[in-house]
């Protein structure tokens, strides 16, 4: 991805906050939103390959993504950036401030890491590199050789 290429960046349903869209949108970031694409009821395995497929970059607080099979397949299928916040405790307001400290390392993090990655986004604005692509393809390795009789 060239510095040039715009970043989309897809809001999750269960970070519901148009704090956070805002928040985004007022510093200059383009966001989609999981409604505008998706009807409410959408299982993650269904749209997050979607996402994948446009290039989107995936914002979340549903950190079971990175633990559930099926939606490690999805990340990996479409070689998804999805981050998530590391605190699902965190209101609106806290995730709004910490985008607003992670926008440009979020970028570059972005520009920076080929898909598929599942990357921490913490209260101070810092990102971290949870699961990356071969750790992602190993652990559904690992999966695959546990569950063949």
């Amino acid at each position: 991805m060239s510095q040039s290429q715009s970043i989309v960046f897809f809001v999750d349903r269960c970070l519901g906050s148009k704090r956070i869209v805002e928040t985004l949108r007022n510093s200059g970031i383009t966001v989609e939103i999981h409604d505008d694409h998706f009807h409410k009821g959408a299982q993650d395995v269904d749209w997050v390959p979607e996402i994948g497929k446009r290039g989107w970059v995936v914002l979340t607080k549903d950190a079971k993504i990175g633990k559930r099979t099926s939606e490690k397949i999805a990340v990996v299928s479409e070689k998804v950036k999805l981050f998530a916040f590391a605190s699902q405790s965190l209101t609106g307001k806290q995730m709004s401030e910490a985008l607003l400290k992670a926008i440009v390392p979020l970028q570059e993090f972005v520009r920076k890491h080929p898909g598929p990655f599942i990357a921490k986004i913490y209260r101070d604005g810092h990102i971290e590199m949870w699961k990356d692509g071969q750790t992602l393809l190993e652990e559904l390795q690992q999966f695959q050789e546990s569950s063949t009789p």
